[in-house]
């Protein structure tokens, strides 16, 4: 998934931010990771592609490019944030905290647990982006 398979420039201009060629440069920064980046792996790559990007350009955008809808956000393990592209269909993630592998879970066992928690504690769901951190089976 990339932000080309989505009109950003519309959602960015829907709320009035403008398109400028170093958001853009962020946003392939981003799909370059194929999965959650850091802020620094994404201001590595960016930077790479136009060195007048600093750090505080890149963390700006990520906060304005959630906010908007075009990117989420997850408590990574090693204490960071990890940042992907919003993809059409909900999913969910398994992250290995040893060799930092994604593994996708199965929407249908995240989607029973929702309904198992919306039911249980009357509480509705908004952010559906499930990541689940622990050990897998190659490095257990």
């Amino acid at each position: 998934m990339t932000h080309n398979q989505t009109d950003y420039a519309s959602i960015l201009h829907s709320y009035g931010y403008r398109v400028t060629p170093q958001r853009v440069t962020i946003l392939d920064a981003i799909c370059e990771g194929e999965g959650h980046s850091t802020l620094g792996e994404i201001y590595q790559r960016a930077h790479k592609q136009d060195p007048q990007i600093d750090k505080s350009t890149v963390y700006r955008s990520l906060e304005m490019f959630e906010r908007v809808g075009l990117v989420l956000s997850a408590d990574l393990d090693r204490h960071e944030r990890g940042y992907e592209i919003v993809k059409p269909e909900p999913h969910h993630h398994l992250i290995c905290e040893k060799c930092g592998n994604e593994f996708d879970i199965d929407n249908h066992l995240v989607d029973q647990f929702y309904l198992s928690l919306e039911s249980e504690y009357s509480f509705h769901i908004t952010k559906d982006h499930l990541v689940v951190s622990g050990i897998c089976l190659a490095c257990q």
